[in-house]
Parts: structure tokens; sequence; C-alpha cells
């Protein structure tokens, strides 16, 4: 027998879906602003060699980008509690995301500063610049300009990535599919708008990011 498409009841519940939706921005934006936030920190130091944090940064970024992001939420969420720590499942979420997000942005944004020449900073220097200004126009704004597009696409992985989430019951988007899904059992309407969602949110980032690295990276001044 053909299979009826039915998607009356899943759009009954689209604003468990909306709101799934919003709470994976949500985790995106606070997980950008600290994750690329602790990826500039750790690319200075490994950059410029300033011990012993340069290796303490290594070791983080080895261990989070050789072990699967799961395992990572996994250790915060159920591992710290037997240490005393205990997170809401919106910490977690948030601080598996910032934690994930600032080793990979670590090392793209290490690249751009490496790519700097070393006559800018002698010339910075000639010009009179402080050791903030030059590293804000000089070495961190270039940087960040030439790597853009790499970091860009590892946030957009990061917002994606955020659907394990749903394993430790943060009501993101996933969570809300998987329990209307088990409410209505129409699997195949409520994953496909799922999926949707997920693509537009994709997009939409992309185009957000595209259009703050215009305005604040790339723009001179």
């Amino acid at each position: 027998m053909a299979y009826q498409f039915d998607f009356a009841p899943v759009l009954q519940q689209a604003d468990l879906l909306l709101r799934g939706a919003w709470f994976t921005l949500e985790l995106t934006v606070i997980g950008t602003l600290f994750g690329v936030g602790l990826g500039v920190v750790g690319a200075v130091l490994r950059a410029w060699r300033i011990r012993p944090f340069d290796r303490l940064f290594g070791v983080y970024v080895e261990l989070i980008r050789n072990t699967p992001f799961l395992v990572q939420l996994f250790f915060i969420f159920f591992g710290l509690p037997s240490l005393g720590i205990r997170l809401s499942e919106w910490q977690a979420a948030v601080l598996a995301m910032v934690v994930n997000l600032g080793a990979y942005s670590t090392e793209i944004i290490r690249a751009g500063i490496q790519a700097i020449p070393r006559g800018q900073l002698e010339a910075a220097a000639a010009l009179a610049m402080n050791r903030f200004e030059a590293f804000r126009y000089v070495v961190l704004r270039p940087a960040l300009a030439t790597v853009w597009p790499a970091l860009s696409s590892q946030i957009v992985i990061v917002m994606l990535g955020s659907a394990v989430c749903s394993q430790i019951a943060a009501e993101e988007l996933s969570f809300a599919a998987n329990f209307i899904q088990s409410r209505n059992f129409r699997a195949f309407e409520t994953y496909l708008l799922t999926t949707l969602l997920y693509l537009s949110m994709a997009l939409l980032l992309r185009q957000v990011l595209a259009w703050a690295g215009r305005r604040l990276v790339v723009r001179r001044g």
C-alpha cells in the first residue's frame, strides 16, 4: 500500500519545532562568541609560543579534535557531577559547544596569525602603535580576514553538530523533532521539516557570518 503523506499532525506542533530551532540558534550564538574568543586567546598563545600556556592549549586542541563531540558532551554532563560540578542541560550544551569550537578556531586563527609577515609588526612599531593597536589592526584583523571563510564553515558545522545535545534532553531542534515523532509517528514528515529547518538555519547563518565578515573584519579602519 502506498504511503499516505500527512503533514497536519506535525504542523499542529510547529511551535515546538520553532522553539527548538530558536534554542539551537541561542546555543550557536553563545557558543560562537565564547568559542571564537577562546580560539583567539589560544591562537595567540600557540602562534607566539607563550610558555607554558602554548603547550597546555596544544594538549587541549589535540584532545578535542581527536574525540567525538558526543563523548565531550557526555563527559561534561555525566562525568563532571562525579567531581561535584553539576550543570543543567542548557549549561552543559553551551559549555560543550564553546570547548569544541574553541579548539577548532584556535587552529584556524593560528594559521591566520602565522601568515602575517613579520615586517608588518615592525611597520606598526615604526608608526608608534602601542601593542594593543598593533595586535588589533596589524595582527588580529588581517588574520581573521584571511581565515574567515574557514572559521564561518566551522561555526556552521558546530551549529549542525548541536543536534547531539538532544541526547542529554537539551530542548533544541532535534529534541523537539524526536518528541513530536514519538507522539504522532509521522517520522518522514517530521524529519523532512526538521531537515528543512536545519538547512534554512545553516544558510541564514552563513549569510549573517558573511555580512559580519564584510562589516567587522574585512573593512578598513
